[in-house]
């Protein structure tokens, strides 16, 4: 949009001229000339001067109206061109600088500056640079800049006032030094008079206490730390960053104070640090020699005078060690290996795995993968993916991978080319992976071996259930030790029952027989084996004493008449108390309620075992009586002659044996 501008016409009137206090009024303030604004004058060319008889306006001295002279006249009217020269380029230059608050000229908007705040510390020196300058969306033709600011807090935009404090120097302007007023919103406008561009720049002013220092020694910095990197055991110069633009604000030469801290042990040297592989060269330091221990943060504070003022401010230079140039720059591939194959299966996700060192280099890397010579960007089929990640970095170089995703792999893709490649600007490594297809799985195969391994531990568990009495007689018979080689003692089996009752006659006719005679233990029982005229507690005791089990029947008359019974059983017990070397077995004939158990037989009951008698079930060799009592008897190892034949016995199961066993142990 163009703005118009008015040029009025001159008429030169004789016997008038301008006075010197009007032309200075309208040199020092032409806008306001141009607008008829001056105090105590109306506009300042109307259709004739000087018809309102303004003081200001005198005649000549010395020319009559009637007779003018043409010299004058034309000076006159040279005069007059020459102060609308000065009023039009006066009044173009305000309008340009106001130019984004005129109602006619449009401002456009510009990417606004918020993540990238500058940050200054209170009291130092400070700058913001307008970036449309640095990186111009238009290409302004005659366009001027201005600034304006909106301090934290308000909503009121003021144009900045220049001043020995806040100065311009082309596209930047200088807080020398920034105060905390000066924080807030500021605006770079850009345009002419048909244009104009604008952005914002947000400025920070920070304290001393709001910033977090590793230690006390350095000096404060509120702007982020440069990043430089210095090869081992080559050479580095540090250059403060902002020095050159310093030095052209300042008055004399700026001056350089050096402070180095290594973080990790907080501790703080100032120059000189008392090694001569770094020096100080004017306002640079040099590294003569790039160590490890060199690393860490390098603060420099610029310091200059201005106008009689002493400025500074503090710069970080973080510097990281990276290996020798001296070092092969060139990447490299450490998977896939060149014999090295991944194995796949059809229908499954696939991962590849690529592995890269790159080593350091100020440029670009990449490390990617190619389907038959295409990358994953130019295949058509959304089943290749890639994740790439870093893994780690040792002095600048780094570690990374690749990982190439395959989702339902198909056979067709066993026939494809899958390659890994890196590459940075000195060199580029490319590799083949192999795939090797894994053999389905026989599930077949797998699911009947499983089966049969079910029906086996089946099968053993039915088996060790019903027949774990056979089993643990199998066992003892082969690997058991024969209590007779170990100990001096006389008798196996020592039968403790009530006499005159079922009990005896059971004990007599068919327990007594089948141990001696089919089992071939050696029993003691007292009415038998005691000799006349003894004591019956000495010889009980004794004989128990002697005994290598107890066998104790119990029937419904054992508390009644059972004194000696009882006699017996307390040895008994006290025996395998003291000693353990006699175990007691007790034998329930027939069920006997417990109200009519004996203190004692109630108290052994719950450590003792118990086999039952359950009548014509228990004739048998084979019933679950008998082999439940050898299980608890002494163990007769299988061997020759007499123990084979007993082994035999043990193990027939004829009709004839078993229905006589009960007849012939009676007759005996």
């Amino acid at each position: 949009m163009y703005i118009p501008v008015v040029v009025w016409g001159i008429e030169p009137v004789s016997g008038y001229t301008l006075t010197a206090e009007l032309r200075h009024a309208i040199r020092s303030e032409p806008s306001r000339a141009v607008a008829g604004s001056l105090p105590g004058t109306g506009p300042v060319f109307p259709e004739r001067v000087g018809v309102t008889g303004d003081s200001r306006f005198s005649p000549e001295p010395g020319c009559e109206p009637r007779a003018r002279n043409r010299s004058s006249v034309m000076a006159s009217f040279i005069a007059t061109l020459l102060i609308l020269s000065i009023v039009v380029v006066t009044a173009t230059a305000d309008i340009s600088r106001s130019v984004g608050d005129l109602p006619g000229t449009r401002c456009h908007g510009w990417e606004e500056f918020r993540k990238g705040a500058v940050s200054v510390l209170e009291g130092e020196v400070g700058w913001l640079s307008c970036p449309l300058l640095s990186h111009p969306p238009t290409q302004l033709v005659g366009h001027n800049l201005a600034w304006y600011h909106t301090p934290e807090g308000s909503d009121l935009e003021q144009p900045i006032r220049l001043s020995s404090r806040l100065t311009e120097d082309g596209e930047t302007l200088w807080l020398q030094p920034a105060a905390g007023a000066d924080a807030g919103r500021y605006v770079c406008v850009l345009g002419n008079t048909s244009s104009c561009i604008k952005t914002a720049i947000w400025l920070k002013v920070l304290r001393q206490d709001q910033l977090v220092l590793v230690t006390d020694c350095p000096p404060p910095a509120a702007v982020a730390a440069s990043q430089e990197v210095a090869p081992l055991q080559e050479g580095k110069l540090l250059e403060c960053p902002d020095l050159e633009d310093a030095a052209k604000m300042a008055d004399s030469r700026p001056t350089v104070t050096w402070v180095f801290v290594k973080p990790e042990r907080s501790q703080c040297e100032r120059y000189p640090f008392w090694e001569r592989d770094r020096e100080q060269v004017g306002t640079t330091l040099r590294v003569n020699l790039m160590k490890d221990r060199y690393q860490g943060l390098y603060y420099c504070t610029v310091r200059y005078q201005r106008g009689g003022t002493a400025l500074s401010f503090t710069r970080t230079i973080n510097v990281t060690a990276v290996y020798p140039s001296t070092v092969s720059k060139k990447p490299s591939l450490i998977n896939p290996s060149s014999e090295q194959s991944f194995s796949v299966r059809r229908g499954s996700e696939v991962r590849l795995l690529c592995k890269g060192v790159f080593p350091f280099l100020d440029s670009a890397w990449d490390i990617w993968w190619t389907v038959d010579g295409k990358t994953l960007d130019e295949l058509p089929d959304p089943r290749f993916s890639n994740i790439n990640s870093w893994l780690k970095d040792s002095y600048g170089t780094r570690t990374e991978e690749s990982v190439l995703v395959i989702e339902d792999f198909r056979a067709k893709d066993l026939d494809r080319e899958y390659n890994c490649s890196v590459k940075n600007e000195r060199g580029f490594q490319t590799r083949r992976a192999r795939l090797q297809e894994e053999a389905p799985l026989p599930l077949l195969e797998l699911g009947c071996g499983l089966g049969v391994t079910l029906l086996l531990l089946l099968l053993l568990f039915v088996t060790y259930h019903v027949f774990w009495l056979e089993l643990l007689l199998l066992y003892r018979s082969c690997f058991g030790t024969d209590e007779r080689q170990t100990d001096d003692k006389t008798y196996d089996v020592y039968i403790s029952y009530v006499r005159n009752g079922e009990e005896e006659e059971f004990v007599l006719s068919t327990l007594r027989g089948v141990l001696e005679n089919e089992l071939g233990y050696s029993v003691c029982i007292f009415d038998r084996d005691s000799l006349p005229g003894g004591t019956i507690t000495d010889e009980t005791l004794g004989f128990v004493a002697r005994s290598r089990r107890l066998l104790v029947v119990i029937g419904p008359g054992y508390a009644r008449r059972g004194s000696q019974t009882l006699l017996e059983l307390k040895a008994g017990i006290d025996t395998m108390a003291l000693g353990g070397h006699l175990r007691v077995i007790l034998v329930q004939y027939k069920p006997v309620r417990r109200q009519g158990w004996v203190k004692e037989l109630r108290r052994a009951q719950v450590a003792l075992t118990v086999v039952r008698w359950q009548g014509d079930k228990s004739t048998e060799l084979t019933s679950h009586f008998w082999k439940r009592l050898r299980v608890e008897l002494p163990v007769r190892r299988v061997g020759g002659g007499k123990d084979m034949s007993l082994l035999r016995l043990q193990s027939q199961t004829s009709t004839t044996s078993q229905t006589g066993l009960i007849s012939n142990t009676r007759r005996f």
